[in-house]
């Protein structure tokens, strides 16, 4: 009977430990993992202490400089590529992500597929590119880029044509996930 119960017990923490979701890598409304919407740049060093930060400060032609962060986790994975605004007090502006474990909260992340996006959100709208199709959400911040490559031959060439959702095979892969705060 002792047996059981210390079985039953072992069985239902493994399954809370399981089900329990890692909250640094969730993209939610105002949030990315560590990282609020909310955080300037001076708080980068706090929210990313236990990883590496490296920061690019290339002077374009024009003179102004560009300051990207790229934050590494320690090891040398890269998680994120931070670009902040020009305010007075600079916040993240854009934010790509290279981890396949940040995920939005209904689970579409990098190694999703259009089906996916197109399953757990609801599409805003699609704007096509030279060799890209980006894709934005009503319901989060993440947006998506699709490779032209991806589509069906004759959507392929040429940055006039308007695509719209239903062009895009469900199996088309993500190329480049980011999130864009105003």
């Amino acid at each position: 009977m002792i047996r059981k119960s210390i079985f039953a017990v072992a069985l239902s923490s493994l399954l809370f430990i399981q089900c329990n979701t890692n909250t640094d890598f969730v993209i939610a409304k105002d949030q990315v993992g560590k990282l609020m919407k909310s955080n300037t740049i001076d708080e980068i060093d706090t929210v990313f202490a236990s990883d590496s930060i490296v920061r690019d400060t290339t002077i374009t032609r024009i003179g102004a400089a560009v300051k990207k962060i790229n934050i590494y986790e320690k090891g040398g994975k890269q998680l994120l590529t931070l670009t902040p605004n020009t305010d007075s007090i600079p916040k993240i502006e854009i934010i790509r992500i290279y981890d396949p474990r940040y995920v939005t909260e209904n689970g579409v992340g990098l190694n999703s597929t259009f089906k996916d996006i197109e399953d757990k959100h609801s599409i805003k709208k699609i704007i096509t590119a030279l060799n890209n199709v980006v894709i934005f959400l009503k319901d989060s911040d993440a947006y998506f880029t699709i490779a032209k490559t991806e589509l069906p031959s004759n959507l392929q060439y040429g940055n006039n044509t308007d695509i719209e959702a239903v062009q895009i095979p469900d199996n088309a892969k993500i190329k480049y996930m980011m999130v864009g705060w105003e």
